[in-house]
């Protein structure tokens, strides 16, 4: 498989809906009740951090673009 870089928004992201999903599931095999808005403010939380997130890694990666010689770049 070939390598790609690591991205930690989708990570972020990607735990908040499994959340979210979990939280329906339980609701489904009846181990608690879920009222069906209640996922809404963590899917909208998780979307805001993953952004944030994104954000500072993208930032984190230009800079460390920036510093390197311009032979290494490829």
């Amino acid at each position: 498989m070939p390598r790609h870089e690591f991205q930690p928004g989708k990570l972020v992201v990607g735990l908040f809906l499994t959340a979210g999903g979990i939280a329906y599931a339980g609701d489904a095999a009846g181990w608690w009740e879920t009222e069906w808005f209640a996922v809404i403010p963590v899917v909208f939380v998780g979307l805001c951090l993953a952004g944030a997130v994104a954000t500072v890694n993208h930032a984190v990666r230009r800079r460390r673009a920036a510093r390197r010689p311009s032979g290494l770049n490829s």
